[in-house]
């Protein structure tokens, strides 16, 4: 099979390939304390985990709460121990006495750490909770859908996915997802056409262009299947997308069969 499609902070995952993830920071409230010190540390998370952490334990010792132990969670994550990372958050949203928005939200960052941690059963668990506690959250839903993809439960990340774009159905990312569960239940038809839906939203969407090239190489479109990943490469250069299209790109030079 071609290297597996994706979009945003997740990455579709096959059988073969590895997520790619951003630190789940959160851009934007709800969060789980309001502070200076909060804030310093969420902007340490971003440019140094190291001295996130650092400074998060001088916080904790201060007093810090969970805020604290919040920006020590996610400085885990940066630091390449995603396991303890979500354990920890898992603890802290339990815990919280925030609203529901916010742990709910600490519950999405737990199951996005699980997934780092290569255990999609304990991210579907983590994002299933959040989803108790708001159930119309397009990206608790998405990130559900991979959590299922990757347990190569596509039938029902496919009922995800649709749930997703009824909320947004302009969402290019839950397009790709949706076209990329469809391929994998031998549905290339209506992958096809949901990828064109994706790429008639967003023509240099790499993510939608690495699906779209997969589509055709299971086609025996080879010509139009090199032309969409050399797309990518062009668009996104630097991108997870871009190395996935050059491996095909390798690989159907070399005669072989992607992955």
């Amino acid at each position: 099979m071609c290297a597996a499609a994706a979009g945003g902070a997740w990455w579709w995952l096959s059988a073969h390939q590895a997520p790619v993830v951003e630190l789940p920071v959160p851009p934007e409230p709800p969060r789980l304390a309001d502070s200076a010190e909060y804030e310093r540390c969420l902007a340490l998370l971003r440019e140094d985990s190291d001295a996130a952490m650092a400074y998060a334990e001088e916080w904790a010792g201060q007093g810090g709460g969970e805020g604290a132990r919040h920006c020590t969670a996610l400085a885990l994550i940066g630091l390449g121990a995603p396991e303890r990372a979500a354990d920890m958050l898992e603890r802290i949203a339990r815990d919280s006495h925030a609203g529901s928005a916010a742990r709910a939200a600490v519950l999405g960052q737990a199951g996005q750490a699980w997934m780092m941690a290569g255990d999609a059963a304990r991210a579907y668990g983590a994002t299933t909770m959040a989803l108790t506690l708001e159930p119309q959250d397009a990206d608790l839903i998405t990130d559900r859908a991979v959590a299922l993809a990757a347990m190569r439960r596509y039938a029902e990340a496919l009922q995800e996915l649709d749930q997703v774009l009824r909320l947004e159905p302009d969402r290019v990312e839950a397009m790709v997802f949706r076209a990329s569960a469809l391929r994998n239940l031998d549905r290339t038809e209506d992958a096809m056409r949901t990828i064109t839906q994706a790429l008639t939203a967003a023509p240099d969407n790499p993510e939608a262009l690495l699906e779209r090239g997969i589509l055709h190489q299971l086609r025996g479109n080879e010509a139009q299947a090199r032309a969409d990943w050399e797309r990518v490469v062009s668009v996104a250069p630097d991108s997870p997308a871009a190395e996935l299209a050059q491996q095909n790109l390798a690989l159907n030079e070399a005669g072989l069969p992607q992955r």
